[in-house]
């Protein structure tokens, strides 16, 4: 299972830890990750996600799972996270 955020794509950075005699030696410092469960106004349902803290408070700003989808760039998002968002996108345009 990769360390990269299903919505924002925010995935592992790299740097160094740095000991108190100022020794360095690499680390990776990775995103804060959460399988959280959204509902998804359109479809009626909730859709499973791995995503960061950030793109939770993101998605919560933004209204909803929807509206984040929406506005979201396609080479962000993960594949699974693409096939919700044209799933929103069609069942949208058979209401309307």
């Amino acid at each position: 299972m990769s360390r990269r955020c299903e919505l924002t794509g925010k995935g592992p950075m790299v740097g160094n830890n740095s000991s108190h005699a100022n020794n360095k030696t690499r680390r990776r410092y990775l995103p804060n990750l959460n399988d959280v469960t959204l509902q998804s106004e359109t479809l009626n349902r909730g859709i499973k996600l791995r995503i960061s803290a950030h793109a939770l408070r993101s998605v919560d700003h933004r209204g909803g799972l929807d509206a984040f989808l929406a506005k979201a760039k396609d080479d962000e998002l993960s594949a699974s996270a693409l096939k919700v968002k044209k799933e929103i996108a069609k069942a949208q345009a058979a209401t309307a």
